[in-house]
């Protein structure tokens, strides 16, 4: 029987595809990409042979193999059992709960600084604290009509990727690349804890087969949208890494302001002072999608375990009007709220950020292990290892603090304690389910 009896199937080929580009690439990646040094083309190159495809071959393997809503949650239930179903669940659903807030201070920290703008720490949470709830409160309104925030997402992510190439092929006409493009990846404390991030940056596809109960002919539709966006998002990071180093050196390319940086540069060069509010208006529309998406998406993983009783009857619910799990929403975005102002207790905001990109990471990676374990058991052997082991290399790397980390202590606390309480608390939910 299948968990989802009410939702609707409203997405085809090309609204999946835009759906797994805007769940997938993550331009605040980029910046941090660029800073890392050119050496960080090679890796997005490793990523994509090593992880992506492995994760197309699963996630398509999967789909096909156990159709309908609830993703990462029904394929592990299934093939390893309920328990591991759910903590594979509740894990991902919390990394992308610590993915919401600290994607929220880098878009937020990237609008401020094109608009030359310096708040204290209270408006940049607040603000970051309100984007949340618009994308969330959007998303609410079912996919008939929230699709089409997803489609924008996807689409803007690839005219931001043309007009970047674009840019930095003129500036590269008119005083040449500002950073020499040597390929190899730098061994030191900074690049090693990005090494993680690479790989999470180009994860996503699992997200699209979340929706696996809304998707027309998800057999057949989700494997074909998988292999076009994998395509995409390869081009995607290596083109637009490639074109912020072209425009400026790694050390004056930060991670919160990178963007805003380079643009500013390029448009000097060009004698465009369009070029900065322009690239702006595009990360916050790819960040708008990115938003809708990854919150529709993972609202489905507790929809899926309340409809087999492992949550409150709440989260198994669907709004009459809208078709949503609504109550899954809502409940996602206190959680998120809350991991927004708790993690900027005795730090700075960019050790607050770095603590979130790390603990998202560290949590979020582990449910990929049952997923390279599905395609284990599916009989995809190579592509399983493969993505298996550039997993567990993200895990050990998420846990290196970066060079610029005042407290190193403080960080690996935050990340500890945030990584057993999120183990903990998986298994006391399951242990009252079991009990009730």
């Amino acid at each position: 029987m299948t968990p989802s009896p009410h939702l609707r199937r409203e997405l085809g080929l090309r609204d999946i595809t835009l759906f797994a580009i805007s769940c997938i690439v993550g331009t605040r990646w980029i910046p941090a990409a660029a800073h890392a040094g050119p050496g960080s083309l090679t890796l997005w190159v490793l990523g994509a042979l090593l992880f992506v495809i492995p994760l197309a071959i699963a996630v398509g393997t999967l789909i096909v193999k156990y159709p309908g809503a609830g993703g990462l949650y029904v394929w592990t239930r299934h093939d390893f059992g309920p328990w591991h179903g759910f903590i594979a669940f509740w894990l991902y659903w919390l990394s992308i709960a610590f993915w919401f807030p600290s994607a929220a201070m880098f878009y937020t920290s990237a609008a401020f600084y094109t608009l030359r703008w310096s708040p204290d720490r209270t408006w940049a949470v607040g603000i970051s604290l309100l984007a949340i709830w618009v994308a969330l409160g959007a998303n609410l309104i079912g996919m008939k009509i929230g699709k089409w925030t997803e489609n924008l997402g996807g689409a803007s992510s690839w005219i931001l990727c043309a007009l970047l190439a674009a840019v930095a092929a003129l500036v590269y006409m008119k005083r040449g690349a500002a950073t020499p493009l040597h390929l190899a990846p730098k061994w030191d404390w900074d690049t090693v804890n990005f090494w993680a991030t690479i790989a999470w940056a180009m994860s996503g596809l699992e997200l699209a087969g979340m929706m696996g109960g809304e998707i027309r002919d998800p057999e057949r539709t989700l494997p074909r949208a998988g292999w076009i966006a994998s395509g995409f998002i390869t081009v995607f990071y290596i083109a637009a890494t490639a074109s912020l180093l072209v425009l400026l050196r790694p050390e004056r390319i930060s991670e919160l302001n990178g963007f805003a940086e380079t643009a500013e540069s390029a448009g000097q060069a060009l004698r465009a002072g369009w070029l900065g509010p322009l690239i702006a208006l595009l990360v916050l529309s790819s960040a708008i999608g990115q938003f809708g998406g990854m919150a529709t998406a993972v609202s489905r993983l507790p929809f899926a375990a309340g409809v087999d009783g492992l949550l409150p009857a709440a989260f198994a619910r669907i709004h009459p009007r809208w078709g949503t799990p609504h109550i899954c929403i809502l409940v996602f975005g206190a959680v998120a709220s809350f991991l927004l102002v708790a993690m900027q207790l005795g730090d700075t905001m960019r050790a607050a950020y770095q603590s979130l990109v790390s603990l998202m990471v560290l949590v979020g990676f582990p449910p990929f292990l049952y997923i390279f374990g599905g395609a284990w058991k599916a009989g995809k052997r190579i592509s399983a290892l493969s993505g298996a082991a550039v997993t567990v290399l993200a895990i050990v790397c998420s846990v290196v603090p970066t060079a610029d980390m005042a407290n190193v202590w403080l960080f690996e606390a935050k990340i500890a304690l945030g990584t057993l309480a999120a183990i903990a608390s998986g298994w006391l939910l399951f242990r009252r389910a079991n009990r009730c």
